[in-house]
């Protein structure tokens, strides 16, 4: 029914791209005025578009002229002309939306234009790779058009200082990757001084391989944090015990969920093995969440797939990607007992200082729009997530790959065996291949069995990322034989060799169904560039995970009627529908599973904004004196409420009570005596409690000097407010554990987090009100000394700075 809707309708993407063909004509026709520009010309069209702008006209009215200009200068500088469809996903993604353009059709040309057309605003234009090779690759390779252009170019990638991000960000257009500028807007949240800051407000951003970073990457959130108190011991304790628990008996895992549980029985034998009367108790509430995680981690994550140890320390595998993630760590203990499991050092368990999705940081720029090969897929997660309509870009010229149904094995060995007398027979017409395994130990094997029949090969995994974008470059030459992980060098194209063409194109063979089509997708594109011969195939074993959970025991039922050997395989549409059926279910789930995510995170970003902005508000303040005062008259009129409460008679007011609690803030013992205030009305005790902390603070501020009080004012708001929100950010996280258990009394969890997540803000907000007017009052008087610049204090204000200072780089980022 939907596909004869779309056909009487017609396709959205199909309609607007033929709407944007009228531009695309335009800037066709002032092709020959462009090129008859000299380079002085040319290149004072920046200028003039510029005070275009000022002037009143819109980035859309200058856009025929400047996608022209961009034009004619790379093929000045480049020597590369943009073609009629990249000009048609230049529009798209300065539209703010999504472009899916076929690998090979010149994604990296295309954003020139909406870059260099946006960068003319003078508001920074933010260009996201996914490594530090592409961002570097990039900015140099398309710095010299923008350069020529007069636009000043920057780039982010790990390891700058200070200065470097400053400069960086402070360019036209900054190339940069996700993790980089996530972790800068996250550092710029924790600095003392407005000066330190290095990102500008966040205007436009193009992101690379859209849907690596803002669907792959999605559910794992960039985290600052310092070191935390916790123990390390019980981690190896547990990593002893937990290979004596037996699967199915003592503990019981959900493969599809991806969820591991300890049985009763297993239960029981961890209680005596620990000498624990009750594992539930309380106090060891922790222990049973060590439990959990040394569980995972002997169980369910496999070396040299989900991680590998590469000097002394265990680093990430990206699931979809293959690449290692150096500075990510897994949360909720689950790092630390892989350490232990791997006998290795347990790093200490840390505080998160701060924190954010890349769903909520990305959603913060004013534009956003992106570009990869295979987006469809996951249209509906981008628009509701992002706002992204995503637009199929037509190629250059037709694709010529072809597909081939995936061939089906019942045993793993019996498909592996086939794999490599397809990679013989085709390796000797001397075709290139491109073998995709979907993990190291997988990749390596496959590397023995080629290397035992004779084919020369390169691996390309998680173990090798160095030469990532060499090995794939040459991947397309005459007899190359790749064995590659997920990964398949995106962003890096694969040329064909001399005479490859003839013997078909390069060859991509698929050893294992990922339960993302888009990867598979990934996969099959390397093949087929602009027009190139190729093909592509997947072989499939009834052992292979997606199979093996998803409902194998059909097409198994099938092969044994058929009485089907293990070497034959099974060749049919149907079973590969059956396959894509499964992967739609774990890509629903998966997409459900990052919904939940940012439902929750969003209370959490709601929180991060308040907090923030106020924060930006300390730091550009020159004088925090009013608000200070507005502190302290909050703090008296609750006080009031609570002890002198005007619904009751003032000899039931507690005098007593209130004058102990303003003593916690501004009042000395004895200041002010009962008999004083039982002389005065409500109203006017009110008053002259306020008119008296006023002038205390102007007795303070007058012995230190009013530049010094003003520092110290912003010294001790930022400290209490960092100080409040790590708290918080803690119990935020307690609190997301546990809701979760609501459900049993017929609760919506997420509503009972919005309520008492919305109660403990408030709380905190009231806490920094208190506590600043209690260290603005009670601090001690040397601290005018060390607001002034004394190296040497033992005032715990001076170190914040440094505690600061400390955690700037991403020590544990989960």
């Amino acid at each position: 029914m939907f596909g004869f809707l779309q056909k009487l309708i017609g396709n959205n993407s199909a309609r607007e791209i033929k709407k944007m063909r009228s531009i695309v004509e335009e800037i066709n026709s002032l092709e020959k005025d462009m090129t008859g520009l000299s380079d002085a010309s040319l290149k004072a069209k920046t200028q003039e578009f510029k005070d275009r702008l000022q002037n009143g006209e819109t980035l859309d009215d200058i856009l025929p002229e400047a996608f022209a200009v961009v034009r004619e200068a790379s093929v000045r500088v480049l020597g590369l002309r943009h073609y009629d469809v990249q000009l048609i996903g230049g529009i798209t993604l300065h539209r703010g939306n999504i472009a899916e353009m076929r690998t090979g059709e010149g994604k990296t040309l295309v954003a020139t234009l909406p870059v260099y057309l946006n960068a003319l605003t003078g508001k920074g234009v933010h260009v996201v790779t996914v490594n530090d090779y592409l961002a570097r690759r990039d900015s140099e390779w398309m710095g010299k058009l923008y350069n020529y252009l007069g636009m000043s170019v920057g780039l982010i990638i790990a390891g700058l200082d200070y200065g470097q991000r400053k400069h960086a960000y402070g360019c036209d257009i900054t190339y940069g990757t996700n993790n980089e500028f996530g972790f800068d807007y996250l550092r710029d949240n924790m600095v003392v001084h407005a000066e330190q800051m290095v990102q500008r407000p966040l205007n436009f951003a193009i992101v690379d391989e859209v849907d690596s970073i803002l669907i792959d990457e999605a559910r794992t959130p960039l985290i600052i944090s310092g070191p935390g108190e916790r123990s390390t011991d019980r981690y190896y304790t547990l990593a002893a015990i937990v290979p004596k628990l037996v699967k199915d008996e003592d503990y019981t895992i959900d493969e599809k969920q991806k969820t591991i549980a300890p049985t009763e029985a297993g239960i029981a034998k961890v209680e005596k093995m620990l000498h624990v009367e009750n594992l539930y108790d309380s106090e060891n509430l922790e222990l049973n969440h060590l439990l959990i995680a040394s569980l995972r981690a002997y169980a369910m994550m496999h070396r040299d797939k989900d991680y590998v140890v590469k000097d002394g320390q265990v680093v990430i595998v990206d699931e979809f990607t293959g690449r290692l993630m150096f500075g990510r760590r897994y949360s909720d203990g689950l790092h630390q007992a892989i350490e232990a499991k791997e006998g290795l050092k347990v790093e200490r368990e840390s505080q998160t200082l701060a924190s954010i999705t890349f769903q909520n940081y990305f959603r913060m720029y004013e534009k956003l729009s992106g570009m990869t090969g295979t987006a469809k897929t996951e249209e509906q997660e981008f628009n509701n997530i992002y706002g992204l309509e995503v637009y199929e870009i037509p190629p250059n010229k037709p694709l010529r790959r072809i597909d081939m149904p995936d061939l089906i094995f019942k045993t793993k060995a019996a498909k592996y065996r086939a794999v490599v007398r397809d990679v013989v027979a085709r390796h000797a017409t001397g075709q290139p291949i491109l073998v995709g395994t979907t993990s190291i130990t997988q990749s390596e094997e496959l590397s023995d069995m080629l290397t035992k029949s004779g084919v020369p090969h390169n691996v390309l995994n998680a173990k090798h990322h160095e030469k990532e974008a060499e090995i794939v470059k040459n991947a397309g030459q005459r007899g190359m034989v790749t064995i590659a992980t997920n990964m398949a060098g995106r962003g890096t194209d694969i040329s064909l060799g001399e005479g490859v063409a003839e013997l078909g194109g390069l060859h991509i063979l698929g050893t294992e169904r990922h339960e993302s089509r888009r990867i598979d997708n990934q996969l099959r594109g390397r093949s087929g560039r602009q027009g190139d011969p190729g093909s592509s195939q997947f072989f499939l074993s009834l052992e292979d995970d997606l199979m093996r959970i998803f409902g194998a025991d059909n097409i198994s039922n099938m092969m044994d009627k058929l009485g089907m050997e293990e070497d034959e395989p099974i060749e049919h549409s149907l079973i590969t529908r059956s396959i894509e059926r499964a992967q739609k279910k774990v890509e629903n789930h998966n997409f459900n599973i990052r919904k939940y995510i940012l439902e929750y995170d969003d209370v959490m970003n709601q929180q991060r904004e308040v907090l923030y902005e106020q924060r930006r508000k300390i730091l550009g303040n020159d004088s925090l004196r009013d608000t200070v005062m507005d502190m302290v008259d909050s703090i008296i009129t609750k006080a009031m409420d609570h002890y002198a409460d005007e619904k009751l008679y003032p000899e039931e007011w507690d005098y007593e009570g209130l004058l102990k609690h303003l003593e916690i803030y501004f009042l000395d013992p004895g200041q002010i005596t009962v008999a004083q205030m039982e002389e005065l009305g409500r109203g006017e005790l009110e008053e002259m409690l306020i008119d008296f902390a006023h002038k205390e603070y102007e007795k303070r501020e007058a012995l230190i000097g009013e530049a010094n009080m003003r520092e110290l004012e912003k010294a001790v708001m930022l400290k209490v407010v960092d100080s409040k929100w790590m708290e918080h950010l803690d119990s935020m996280d307690m609190l997301r554990e546990g809701i979760g258990l609501r459900a049993y009394g017929q609760k919506n969890p997420l509503v009972e987090y919005k309520f008492e997540a919305y109660d403990m803000f408030e709380n905190m907000i009231e806490a920094i009100q208190e506590d600043t007017v209690m260290y603005l009052y009670r601090i001690r008087i040397e601290l005018a000394e060390a607001v002034e610049g004394e190296e040497e204090t033992s005032d715990p204000l001076k170190n914040a700075q440094t505690h600061h200072d400390d955690v700037l780089e991403p020590q544990d980022v989960d």
